[in-house]
Formats: structure tokens, sequence, C-alpha cells
């Protein structure tokens, strides 16, 4: 038997530990969502609420839930082959997603390591960097840039390179050195990446790698730069032999209006970490590299690279990857992506002039405004203007987590027009209604 509404919310209260979640008597702390099943844009409550899903539940379901094709990928893989260790053996849905992962990867990324998270995917990244130079007789080469407002991860290493202060300060010291480029404050890319081009020139025999986000800097309040910066840093980066990483967890798989934010600037990256939307329903991950890359991982034992995860390249997840990409193709969902990014793009251009709205934004499929006004200060993640929106977005049937002072979309790609319109009339809607309240 089903429990109740309130047998559900009383266990979750007595032995659950959320993630990003306090008790503080807020909205960010108020009564959740107790999903019952999801399907398409929506998320339905147990007690028959629905509420769309404007954030694609952290990014990941960018074909939006329960798609049939790939509930059918993960049951026919699940009757044949559920796991089995990827050292030593391979299998049909891992080798086949592998040259399928490639065939739409930017140019020249022929190679692909499997993992089960975006987080372990950046922490994949970081040892080819060290071990890459260690194996070619380089060791000083260990240090590490990235842009200040960087969000790479939540285990120790991907922690390292975050430049976000709220996630980084409990664990300062455990975390190894990372040198950030001034925070890039509205308006200030140039500095921050021309902070960085200068730091590869000086210092490049002990930098190995630049990891970015590529055009979005995301979990930093969904910050946008042009392509043009990106560029400037792939030239200088190959140039002085420093890897550039693009964390592509977030930005690809069409959010930003193509399959990857790369492609806005023509780069390909010397590796390329993906996540979230590549595995939609399944803890999946991978870190494609180049053949320069590659090869430097090969000759001798003492060159292997000694990492993997026991979940490396499940059946499951590889599965349902793979038909994700065929989802993509057979829908053309990226470029259903780019036909609806306007629609956002004039909603939020509409509130920009709104008291209260600091600054709007929007790049493909994202939208995002920061809110400021009355004696509530901007503390940026820590801020509560956002939660405020947060509880009227809840009540007018839409699913909208902020990150602090700032409110965003990311809805499914594929969502439908008539919600699409719906979802951003809410927003509109609750963002007006808020800055009302407070002044």
């Amino acid at each position: 038997m089903s429990l109740s509404r309130d047998a559900i919310l009383a266990l979750d209260r007595a032995h659950v530990w959320h993630p990003y979640t306090t008790d503080d008597g807020s909205e960010r702390s108020s009564e959740p969502i107790v999903v019952a099943r999801a399907e398409g844009s929506w998320l339905v409550d147990v007690d028959g609420s629905r509420y769309l899903d404007g954030n694609a539940s952290w990014w990941t379901q960018t074909l939006g839930h329960g798609h049939p094709r790939l509930l059918r990928a993960l049951e026919e893989q699940a009757r044949a082959l559920a796991h089995v260790a990827f050292a030593g053996t391979t299998h049909e849905a891992g080798a086949a997603l592998a040259r399928d992962l490639v065939a739409v990867a930017p140019s020249g990324l022929d190679r692909v390591f499997f993992t089960d998270n975006g987080s372990t995917a950046i922490e994949v990244a970081i040892k080819i960097a060290v071990q890459l130079f260690e194996n070619e007789g380089r060791p000083k080469k260990k240090r590490f840039l990235a842009l200040d407002g960087a969000f790479h991860g939540e285990t120790i290493g991907a922690t390292s390179l975050g430049g976000v202060d709220v996630f980084k300060k409990p664990f300062a010291g455990v975390l190894f050195d990372c040198v950030h480029a001034p925070f890039p404050e509205e308006g200030a890319y140039a500095a921050a990446f021309d902070a960085l081009v200068d730091l590869v020139r000086r210092e490049h025999e002990t930098i190995a790698a630049v990891f970015v986000e590529p055009l979005v800097q995301g979990a930093s309040g969904m910050r946008t730069y042009p392509p043009d910066y990106l560029r400037a840093l792939r030239d200088v980066t190959r140039a002085h032999d420093v890897l550039l990483v693009a964390d592509e967890v977030f930005t690809g798989y069409g959010r930003t209006g193509r399959m990857w934010a790369c492609e806005h600037a023509g780069i390909t990256p010397d590796l390329l970490c993906t996540g979230k939307a590549f595995a939609a329903m399944l803890p999946m991950a991978a870190t494609l590299v180049t053949e320069r890359v590659a090869s430097a991982f090969r000759g001798a034992k003492e060159r292997t690279l000694w990492y993997g995860h026991t979940f490396c390249g499940n059946p499951l997840g590889a599965a349902v990857a793979r038909e994700v990409l065929a989802v993509y193709r057979d829908e053309d969902v990226v470029g259903q992506a780019a036909r609806k990014a306007p629609r956002i793009a004039a909603a939020f251009a509409s509130l920009a002039s709104l008291p209260g709205v600091a600054r709007v934004r929007s790049l493909g499929m994202m939208g995002a405004l920061d809110l400021e006004g009355g004696v509530h200060v901007d503390m940026g993640y820590l801020g509560d203007l956002g939660w405020k929106v947060y509880a009227e977005a809840k009540a007018r049937g839409a699913y909208l987590r902020p990150l602090g002072d700032t409110v965003y979309v990311c809805p499914p790609l594929v969502i439908d027009d008539r919600e699409l319109d719906l979802l951003l009339r809410i927003v509109d809607e609750s963002v007006r209604a808020a800055v009302t309240s407070w002044r």
C-alpha cells in the first residue's frame, strides 16, 4: 500500500538529509513537493498537484520525464545485462555509445572515459592532466587555472577548481591550490580572460590545465560571456602546451542552442566533460580526450591511468545514453531548442526594466535575472530574494529553484510551446509579485 503524503513527509523529516537544504524557516526550507510521478515537463505531487519543471530536474531532463524510448532502452538492457565491471570486459552498449558520442563531439575528441556523474568526470580530467605531464617527464606541471565564480562539481578535486566561496570555505584546509582569475563581475569578462591568458603565458611551465565552463557559468548565477574569449583561451593554451578542459556537464547537449557550447567558439578542447543530460535519468558521465592526451598513457605499465569507478561504463547508463543521442538525432532536439530560445530571451528581456530586477540574460534554452531592492542586500548564492520568487511560482504551478538572488529557467529542450509560454508567464507573474512584496 502506498504511503500517504503526510507519512512520506514525516519519514523525510525524520531521516533524510537533502542536498543544499537548510532549516532556517525561510522559503528555501519550506515543505517539499512530494513527487509521485513525472511526465514530460511536469512533476506530479502525490496530492495531484502539478508543477512545471523549470530547471529540468537540475538540468538533466532535456528530453522531458519518462520519454518512452529511453524507458524502453532501459528495460531491454536490464533484461539482457544490468551490470558488469568494465575492467577486462566490454559490451555493446558501452562500445557503441563511445562511437556515437565521438561522432557528435567536437572534432578530434576520439576517446571516451566513462564514469558515473559530472563531478567524477571532472575528477578524471584532473588526474589525466597531472599524470599526462608526469608521464612525459614534466612533473612541475601540476597547477590549475579557472575563473573565479566557477563551479565544477562536488568531489574534493572538483571543489578545488571551483570559485564559489560558499561551496569551498568549509573545506579550505583540504583543497589543492587552484589559481582563479578575478571574479568576472557583469561586463568584466574581458579582464578575467585577460588574466587567464597572461597567467598561461607567464607560468605555463608549471600549469597543467585550465578548466572552464564554456559560455555560461552555471552555479555562480548563470553568468554568460562571448565565445571570442573562449577562442582566445584555446589559442594561448595550445601555444604553450597547457591543456584546456571544457566542463560541458551543464552547457552540453543543446542547452546553449548548439550541441556543445564549444561549438559557438569553433574550438576543440583537449578534454571535454559531459554528464547530466548525457544519460537523462541515470547517473552516467564521460570525459572525452584527444589522441594527443590518450597517447601519453600508452607504452608501459607505469603510464597507466590508475583510475576507475565501480559503475564506470555500466550497461544500463550506456544503453540509455546511447538512446538519448538517437532521440536527439531523430527528433532534431537541438533544432527544437534553437527555435524555442527566442521566446525565453523575450520573456526575460521584458522584465529588465522592472524595479528590483538588476540584470537579465539568456542563451539558448536558459534565461536568468538577478534581483535586488529595498533593504535587501545582494548576497549572491546566499540571498533570499530568489526564494520569494520560488514560493510565488510554486503557488502558481512551477518548480523554479533559484541560485540565491538569481532566478532562472532551464526547462526540458522539448517542452511544448504552450507549456513554455505558461512557464514564462508564471516567471513573469512570480517576479512581479515578489518584487512588489519587498518594495
